[in-house]
């Protein structure tokens, strides 16, 4: 009895891992390339190109539960507007995720809800000179979010699966760091912290044996940070600001 019972859950186990609309188990590496903007209404603007790459290793169990890690990397070169202007601005991303869910649903649609909790790590350079004679500024940003979020898949024929996403973006805390004394103006450089703001993503994937390609979009709305000072009488705050980003990338499973 016990052999009939190893089996039938081995079959039940082979089954779902042939199911092209389950969840897919193992490595997988990306490329992206994207617009991206980010935006103080009011007081300046960075827009360009970004171009990065993505990687996951995601766990299946028998029962369909599953973990997924996620890395993403990211490069840009943007352009600055606000106390004048300043091109090419090196700017970096880098974001860690890890989340689980699982799969439910039958062979016309699939639905794997995930929660999770991440990390996001922003970086650009500001040092240099305007168009107006403003001297800018290091400056790096940290989020803590925990994403709550859906995936669904419904095949299209041919061995090709649609598989939407859909997320929200628990906002934890924030901060950001500006290297004030860059500027040569006898200032302290000053981390100000950030607790209130949302998130949201979507992609819109088409998938096919070991191979995925997609859009997809972010979009970060944070809140004013709290003062902190950086001289003698002389407070300053994070306004707040939203970032848009938007990319096609294309992935390989192994």
């Amino acid at each position: 009895m016990r052999a009939w019972a190893l089996a039938g859950a081995l079959f039940a186990g082979l089954a779902w891992a042939q199911d092209p609309l389950a969840t897919r188990r193992g490595w997988e590496v990306g490329g992206q390339i994207s617009h991206y903007r980010y935006e103080e209404p009011g007081f300046m603007s960075l827009d360009g190109p970004r171009f990065g790459v993505s990687g996951a290793y995601t766990i299946v169990t028998p029962q369909r539960p599953f973990l997924r890690v996620e890395g993403r990397a990211s490069l840009g070169r943007l352009d600055y507007e606000g106390s004048g202007s300043l091109p090419d601005v090196p700017d970096q991303i880098f974001e860690a995720r890890v989340l689980a869910g699982g799969d439910f649903g039958n062979g016309r649609l699939r639905w794997s809800p995930y929660a999770g909790v991440a990390f996001r790590h922003l970086y650009n350079d500001l040092r240099g000179v305007s168009s107006t004679g403003a001297v800018g500024y290091q400056r790096e940003s940290t989020y803590f979010y925990l994403p709550l979020g859906v995936t669904l898949r419904t095949p299209l024929g041919d061995g090709w699966v649609l598989a939407p996403q859909l997320e929200y973006d628990v906002f934890v805390r924030g901060e950001q760091r500006s290297y004030l004394s860059d500027t040569g103006l006898g200032l302290s450089d000053v981390t100000n912290r950030q607790d209130g703001g949302r998130g949201y993503r979507g992609q819109l994937m088409l998938e096919r044996q070991r191979w995925t390609f997609g859009a997809w979009l972010q979009y970060w709305n944070i809140e004013d940070s709290d003062l902190q000072p950086i001289a003698p009488g002389v407070r300053v705050y994070e306004p707040a600001n939203e970032t848009r980003e938007a990319g096609l990338e294309l992935r390989y499973r192994f």
